[in-house]
């Protein structure tokens, strides 16, 4: 019989692996597009815009919110901190193995949103919705990759999640610069007090917890405050956590914080926000809609062509510039399927969508969002199959 921490830790093992996480996103989707296309539609939406919490400091907020906006904040520090790691001592830490990711998702956001907003050029909504194909889901598409690619490099992986990981950062600069409105000087104050101090703990090596959740909470609550959305404190205490362990410190703060974290933005944050977010109506006349209307289009055009032209053609043009160097023991034919896979939009996307757009309008977006990452995610796991047999060993 197994002991009971034992059998947690094996848990959180298992949650901390991309499959997992994917598959159970996958699941949340799956219940939230059940629900809300069933006779208890009622229930869904009564459940997800019951509202909660105190009118003090606007935080009388609908389910759904506290999803998008709290939840999701615990995803986005889990983020912060990969990328920490990642700049200060992983492989964006280093210029020439960094450079090609880097470009690959300039490259991957560049052309999603010039694509948008040349299809969609016109339309009322797209000053704001181009931003909604330019986000890979890191958790959507690792999961992807780990299902289908057993013998490719690891330097696939490692390609992909900097990819991810920069371009989710180029996504949450979008979101801070244009989805903030009515800004509050004083919460920004207050907020930029709080990240100080958790900064100046952080380098006084403090390490007890009772300091640093309330100092969170406190961020959070005056980042929203200040009208800007509130995943972004995730991301700056993500960033201002220290990654360097000290002597005889056998982790950082920002490894045990990440391997704790982890497995409840995989199991709880990331599928709560879906089971609210992806709750749209699916039925002959939503599909028809996505296909002949100019927004949807463009965000479905953004996400599976945009995304690969632009991963696949900023690769090409920063090679054969000699800028960059493909990954190791990786071809052309391996990049083409990972260019596909950053068209997996998902988590991201869709809290774009629902920032940029008015309801109506933002559930054609979202059901493009998930047409596109449904299409993403299927071409692309056929060509890596294709590529991880290539790359069997023989017998």
């Amino acid at each position: 019989m197994i002991a009971p921490r034992r059998a947690v830790a094996e848990f959180t093992r298992y949650l901390r692996t991309e499959t997992t996480g994917g598959l159970i996103l996958l699941a949340a989707t799956a219940v939230a597009l059940v629900w809300a296309n069933s006779p208890l539609r009622g229930t869904y939406e009564a459940l997800r815009d019951f509202r909660l919490g105190p009118e003090f400091l606007h935080l009388n907020l609908t389910v759904g919110d506290w999803a998008k906006d709290g939840l999701l904040a615990l995803f986005f520090f889990v983020a912060g901190l990969e990328l920490k790691r990642e700049l200060v001592v992983g492989e964006l830490s280093r210029v020439k193995q960094a450079i090609l990711p880097v470009l690959a998702a300039a490259g991957g956001m560049l052309v999603p949103a010039l694509v948008a907003l040349t299809i969609g050029a016109g339309t009322p909504g797209m000053d704001r919705a181009w931003a909604i194909p330019v986000a890979t889901d890191i958790a959507f598409a690792l999961g992807v990759l780990a299902l289908t690619a057993s013998n490719l490099p690891s330097s696939a992986r490692v390609f992909l999640l900097s990819l991810a990981v920069v371009d989710d950062l180029g996504a949450i600069l979008i979101i801070a610069i244009v989805f903030t409105s009515g800004f509050d000087l004083i919460a920004a104050g207050v907020a930029v007090l709080a990240l100080a101090l958790y900064a100046f703990l952080q380098h006084k090596r403090v390490r007890t917890s009772w300091l640093y959740v309330p100092l969170a909470l406190v961020t959070w609550v005056a980042v929203h405050s200040a009208g800007v959305h509130a995943t972004i404190a995730g991301v700056l205490l993500g960033l201002l956590t220290r990654v360097r362990p000290d002597e005889g410190e056998d982790e950082a703060p920002a490894i045990r914080l990440e391997h704790r974290l982890q497995p409840w933005s995989a199991a709880v944050a990331v599928p709560m926000f879906a089971l609210f977010a992806a709750g749209i109506a699916v039925n002959g006349d939503a599909l028809a809609q996505v296909f002949t209307t100019a927004l949807p289009l463009a965000v479905l055009f953004g996400l599976v062509g945009g995304k690969f032209v632009g991963i696949l053609g900023a690769s090409i043009l920063a090679v054969k510039l000699r800028i960059a160097e493909k990954p190791r023991g990786m071809g052309w034919r391996d990049l083409s399927a990972l260019a596909l896979l950053g068209g997996v939009g998902f988590t991201v996307s869709l809290l774009i969508a629902e920032l940029a757009l008015p309801e109506e309008t933002s559930e054609l977006a979202k059901a493009a969002v998930l047409i596109g990452s449904a299409v993403a995610s299927l071409g692309s796991a056929a060509l890596l199959l294709r590529r991880s047999r290539a790359h069997a060993p023989v017998d």
